[in-house]
C-alpha cells in the first residue's frame, strides 16, 4: 500500500494562517505549483490508482480537474481537512509577531500546550488524520492513492510513520505542492520520501 500525500498550492490572500476555519482557493500561482508537481497540465501523470482529497476548497478543485484528466476515481475524505487555528484563523504571521510575540513564540515552543484559543487540540488533530489514513488503506489496499490535502495532515502522517512526538511537529517544512510518500509494508508505516517538488 502507497499513499501519496500532495500539500495544495499557494492560495489567494497571501501568506496567513488558513486552518480549517479559512479556505481561500488557489492563486494562479497556486494552480502552476500544483501541475508542475504532477507532471505539468499539458500532460499530467503519476503512478495512482485513484485520488482522495480534503473537502477543502483549496484541496479539491484540483484533486477533481486532475482525476478527471487521469481518468481516475476520487473521493472525498472530511478528515483529511487542516487542523483549525480557532482565533489565529486568517492571521499573518507578520500580525501575530507584532501584536502577539509571546503567544506565537509559545506556540512553536510547545505547540500541544500552547495553542491558539479555540484551536482544535493537536492530539486530537493527529487521532484525527490517523484514522483517516488508516481508512484510506483499508478502503483501497494495495492500491497507490494520491492524497490532496494539507501542511498538517503531511506533518501528522509523517509523525506517525517515524513515532515523532507531537512537540516536534511544526519542525518539519512542508512547502506549497510538495509531495511525500508513506509506504507500509510488512515493516510497518515507512516514510519513503518528502517534499518533492515533482512526481517521478
Amino acid at each position: 500500500m502507497c499513499m501519496d500525500l500532495l500539500r495544495h498550492g499557494e492560495p489567494t490572500g497571501g501568506l496567513r494562517y488558513r486552518g480549517s476555519g479559512v479556505d481561500d482557493p488557489l492563486s494562479q500561482e497556486g494552480w502552476r505549483q500544483m501541475w508542475d508537481a504532477v507532471g505539468g497540465k499539458a500532460n499530467p501523470g503519476g503512478p495512482w490508482d485513484r485520488l482522495v482529497s480534503s473537502p477543502m476548497a483549496r484541496c479539491q478543485g484540483f484533486a477533481e480537474q486532475l482525476a478527471q484528466r487521469l481518468g481516475l476515481p476520487m473521493a472525498i475524505e472530511p478528515a483529511l481537512r487542516e487542523v483549525g487555528f480557532g482565533a489565529w484563523e486568517g492571521r499573518s504571521h507578520e500580525d501575530l509577531k507584532l501584536n502577539s510575540l509571546d503567544e506565537y513564540l509559545a506556540f512553536f515552543q510547545d505547540p500541544l500546550k500552547s495553542r491558539p484559543q479555540g484551536a482544535e487540540p493537536l492530539g486530537e488533530f493527529r487521532g484525527r488524520v490517523s484514522d483517516a489514513l488508516a481508512r484510506v488503506e483499508t478502503r483501497y489496499r494495495g492500491q497507490h492513492v494520491l492524497l490532496v490535502t494539507h501542511a498538517g495532515v503531511i506533518r501528522a502522517g509523517i509523525c506517525a510513520a517515524l513515532d515523532v512526538p507531537l512537540e516536534a511537529m511544526y519542525r518539519i517544512k512542508v512547502p506549497y505542492a510538495g509531495l511525500t510518500r508513506l509506504r507500509r509494508d510488512e515493516r510497518g508505516l515507512m516514510l519513503e520520501f518528502v517534499n518533492r517538488t515533482r512526481v517521478s
